[in-house]
């Protein structure tokens, strides 16, 4: 029998996978949450189960997870000794999706989040007795300031980064580099911007792209917007994500490889196009959205600043964000898919594309929050 150790069930990423994993009979799950006690572990749990619609009643499915409350930045991961024991002697899979998907953090705390993080499940996995395979979850912001494609391999080369959270997930590539060339069967999966369910539009938590889409909204800015130029960007819905990675843990011919869950270039969408498509969905879902007035970004950036002393607090905080993203977004390039393509179509997991599952990740987000969110 499998047994899967997964970190990031609270994810947007991990919470897709579990079900995913529970639709084979055979997996047993062994989640690592953080919680202040038992009592909020549990509760924790009982929102995890509602989000993956597995009513009190489903005994038989509630009975393959166990939740072990725990830290995966802390040595053995906060874990009990017997607890430790049990995985290592009982572990056949591992995927690690767990992190801070913050761009602000300082570089000190974006370490200990993806770099600490990594060391504590290369310790692990050298531990397991019956090991078969480690998917690694980092991202395509490895390629940081990189210009052009990123290709689906791994970077061995010098280069400079927009934020400290692609900094520290580039370190951690390198920490698991090194492990792999000494055997270590790891797959290295690196997704995109995730957005919800292709399907459904669900998500666990509305992260970065759904800030963007404020943004975009012109809600937060006054109607301002800079020029974006030729700007794309790149999604992926989680649940793609998700079967990619409970596919490639079965596969023992991935192991050494990295595989870019993304659009890629054919269809990354042109911002102009997205912010367009946003401010259609936020006017049918009963928002109102101010005229946009497009500015230079310097202009825009400076105007922005200035006027944002009359907003709310959480505005303010939000448009302090804006550089990062604005940075981000100014790089001209796109990411290889087409080896990881070539890889996935023949065994069912075709990539969607934006246009089919847009729509509903916005519906999604529209009923899910209130007409004063962001």
């Amino acid at each position: 029998m499998s047994e899967y150790f997964v970190t990031g069930a609270t994810g947007a990423i991990g919470s897709s996978l579990v079900p995913i994993l529970l639709d084979d009979s055979e997996p047993r799950l062994t989640l690592l949450l953080r919680a202040a006690s038992a009592a909020d572990l549990a509760a924790r749990m009982e929102q995890l189960y509602a989000f993956w619609q597995i009513p009190s009643g489903d005994v038989a499915r509630r009975a393959r997870i166990c939740a072990l409350r725990g830290d995966v930045t802390h040595p053995d991961f906060g874990l009990a000794a017997d607890d430790y024991q049990r995985l290592a002697a009982e572990c056949t899979h591992i995927v690690h999706s767990a992190g801070n998907v913050r761009m602000n953090l300082p570089i000190a705390d974006a370490r200990r989040s993806s770099v600490v993080s990594a060391q504590q499940v290369i310790r692990l996995a050298r531990a397991c007795a019956r090991l078969e395979k480690v998917e690694f979850v980092s991202t395509v912001g490895v390629g940081g300031r990189t210009q052009g494609t990123l290709p689906e391999e791994w970077l061995r080369t010098a280069r400079s980064f927009h934020n400290t959270y692609e900094q520290a997930k580039a370190e951690a590539e390198d920490l698991v580099q090194a492990e792999v060339e000494k055997g270590l069967p790891l797959t290295v999966h690196r997704p995109s911007m995730v957005v919800g369910e292709s399907g459904s539009g669900r998500i666990m938590h509305f992260q970065v792209f759904y800030h963007l889409c404020e943004f975009l909204s012109g809600r937060r800015t006054l109607g301002l917007a800079p020029g974006f130029g030729n700007a794309r960007l790149d999604i992926v819905p989680a649940d793609y994500v998700a079967r990619v990675l409970a596919w490639s843990s079965t596969q023992t011919s991935t192991a050494g490889r990295v595989l870019h869950s993304c659009s890629g270039p054919a269809l990354a969408i042109p911002l102009e196009i997205l912010q367009e498509r946003v401010r259609q969905a936020f006017v049918r879902g009963g928002r109102r959205v101010p005229p946009v007035i497009w500015l230079p970004t310097a202009v825009f950036t400076r105007i922005l600043s200035a006027a944002s002393v009359l907003l709310p607090a959480e505005t303010r905080r939000a448009i302090r964000t804006l550089p990062v993203f604005l940075e981000y977004l100014a790089t001209d390039q796109t990411f290889a898919n087409r080896r990881t393509q070539e890889l996935l179509a023949p065994a069912g997991h075709p990539l969607p594309a934006p246009d089919d599952y847009l729509d509903q990740v916005f519906r999604y987000y529209l009923t899910h929050t209130s007409s004063s969110a962001g």
